[in-house]
């Protein structure tokens, strides 16, 4: 009866010791943006307050503490404006064209600025929440990220695709009101291209 019984049990054991390995092998979503020396996105960035309802088309290169430039493909009558966001601070380019709509908040938060402040806080942001969650049909990574701005309390909640770790979605708050949201068309890595996200979205 003995013998019989150590198979099951030494069966037992090694499943819960590849349990625990595998636990130990989960990725922190988080990594692969604090790693990545540039990125490309394209994203429908719309702000919902009101009177302030405004949606456009934007193109975007990051690079982390570096030059990042936004551009706008749509609408039409904005088509071409670029602003040029640096660390220190950020300008429009493209005639007499503005695409700064006002500052939303105290903390400068406007839709020329959106992708930017996104990918920053994914690099940058303190994590409050993870969870798994489906966003169109799409199963995703949730997470909630927070980070202290001169005045206000900023929470920046993104979804990305579980499939490759790219972002779908992402939406920014400001002492729990939600100022602005992008839905992600195009996403790629720049020079740190693993399989997964070869082909962008």
């Amino acid at each position: 009866m003995r013998k019989a019984l150590c198979v099951p049990m030494i069966a037992l054991c090694l499943l819960l010791t590849g349990c625990s390995t595998e636990q130990k092998e989960q990725v922190n979503p988080q990594s692969v943006y604090q790693e990545m020396s540039a990125c490309e996105m394209t994203a429908v960035v719309t702000c919902g307050q009101e009177n302030l309802e405004w949606t456009a088309t934007l193109q975007c290169h990051y690079e982390p503490e570096g030059v990042c430039t936004v551009e706008v493909l749509d609408p039409a009558e904005l088509a071409g404006v670029r602003a040029v966001i640096r660390p220190e601070d950020w300008s429009l380019e493209y005639g007499d064209l503005c695409l700064n709509i006002g500052t939303l908040s105290q903390e400068e938060i406007s839709p020329a600025t959106c992708l930017v402040r996104l990918i920053d806080a994914l690099r940058n942001g303190w994590l409050l929440e993870e969870n798994k969650e489906d966003w169109n049909g799409e199963p995703c990574c949730r997470l909630r990220l927070g980070q202290t701005g001169a005045q206000e309390e900023l929470t920046f909640t993104v979804w990305l695709r579980q499939s490759d770790g790219l972002p779908i979605r992402g939406e920014i708050a400001v002492e729990d009101e939600n100022i602005l949201t992008a839905e992600f068309t195009h996403f790629d890595f720049c020079a740190t291209i693993t399989e997964n996200t070869e082909d962008g979205i």
